[in-house]
């Protein structure tokens, strides 16, 4: 049993977590549909998010990752697949089908809510929610848009679409109904039981099984992290299902203790990957732009720690208040994070503009970064349908994507 605690370098400790990522190249992963539902698997969620200067924040995740990634991949594998489905995560997430019992702790949790916001909204709004459901079982797959009233019609209790709205949401929070599909980006909801696939394991776990997961979970996910870090990856546990659980993958030797190099903090590590982990080469010097909403760098103060870098997303910000720009997506290079871009992408002009570029006062620009970059950013563009970038304030330069 290795239980002993074992000390990284700050070095290596990146490097396993871009690894653990599948940012440093390092994992060979098939093409297409297969290569990205291996994805989420690995991640163990992909954050949802409405924002859409550039593309969605869960489709550049899965591009960033993979290449050849299509919007319309994820579609099939939530809609037609069934190996992704839809619930909370770290947030609102998509996640492997084949998790889907370690979600229902959660779903059943909602049907006796302790959260104050939870129970308000049942207590206003749970009288819609049988007449809802049955509806649904009647007529097939819905929107919230088909609980609009027709024109001109009285609205009711029944025909005001936002408590139906909050209704639908209460029934998918308790798992009664699923997200079959996304039409654009709007949510249809279906009974579970004509979503949920055959082969899905639907037992119930109890709190052990629960915090086995979410450990094995995140540390396949990060690498290395702490206590903290585990239980923010996935939402579902309390801090002493986690606590329990990592105490008991401890003592038998599945997990391990880690010290980071220059961090006042206790990490821990798969035993398996930790004895490997100083063996993984350096990271590819190539450059990747990452979603706000990326796995690697959602969790900020693990962020400032592991990679020495302070982000902020600033588009709840008051645009006077902002100092790097509306989405800006932070600059990886090999294994450090260099700088941020905010970047825009104009659709009807069919250009990808760079509003600012900065980068850390420490980082000395290359001519192997330059290129790399020129590379990345070109294909941003066309990940976006722009056959142009252009750049503001005192970047004024262009660059035709098709004339690389």
């Amino acid at each position: 049993m290795l239980s002993e605690r074992i000390d990284l370098s700050l070095d290596v400790a990146r490097r396993l977590a871009l690894h653990t990522q599948l940012l440093d190249g390092a994992t060979a992963l098939p093409g297409g549909k297969e290569g990205v539902a291996r994805v989420i698997e690995a991640l163990g969620y992909v954050q949802i998010d409405t924002i859409s200067v550039v593309q969605r924040a869960h489709h550049h995740a899965l591009w960033t990752r993979r290449p050849d990634y299509d919007p319309d991949i994820l579609h099939e594998l939530q809609a037609q697949d069934r190996r992704v489905f839809e619930y909370w995560g770290h947030a609102a997430s998509y996640l492997p089908m084949s998790d889907f019992r370690f979600y229902i702790p959660q779903m059943r949790g909602h049907r006796a809510p302790k959260n104050k916001w939870v129970r308000g909204r049942l207590e206003l709004c749970g009288h819609l929610m049988a007449p809802i459901r049955e509806r649904i079982r009647q007529e097939g797959p819905l929107g919230s848009k088909d609980f609009e009233p027709e024109p001109g019609a009285e609205r009711g209790a029944w025909w005001d679409w936002k408590p139906a709205k909050v209704a639908l949401e209460l029934l998918f929070w308790q798992g009664e109904l699923m997200i079959t599909e996304r039409r654009g980006f709007q949510r249809i909801y279906d009974l579970t039981e004509r979503v949920l696939p055959d082969w899905v394991d639907t037992r119930l776990p109890d709190e052990a099984e629960l915090g086995r997961f979410l450990v094995r979970r995140a540390l396949q996910a990060y690498g290395v992290a702490q206590e903290a870090e585990i239980r923010d990856h996935i939402r579902s546990g309390s801090r002493a299902i986690v606590a329990a659980a990592l105490a008991e993958l401890v003592e038998v030797g599945e997990v391990v203790p880690v010290s980071v190099e220059g961090i006042e903090a206790d990490y821990f590590a798969s035993t398996e990957r930790v004895e490997w982990a100083a063996d993984l080469g350096d990271a590819p010097a190539r450059v990747s732009f990452l979603s706000p909403f990326d796995n690697l760098i959602i969790q900020r103060d693990r962020v400032a720690q592991l990679f020495g870098f302070a982000y902020t997303l600033e588009c709840y910000t008051p645009a006077e208040k902002r100092q790097f720009g509306y989405y800006t997506m932070p600059i990886l290079w090999g294994d450090r994070l260099v700088g941020r871009i905010d970047p825009k992408a104009e659709r009807k002009s069919r250009e990808l503009v760079v509003c600012n570029l900065a980068f850390e006062p420490w980082f000395e620009l290359c001519d192997a970064f330059l290129a790399a970059f020129d590379t990345a950013l070109r294909d941003l563009a066309q990940f976006n349908a722009c056959e142009r970038v252009r750049f503001e304030r005192d970047m004024q330069q262009e660059m035709n994507v098709d004339g690389r």
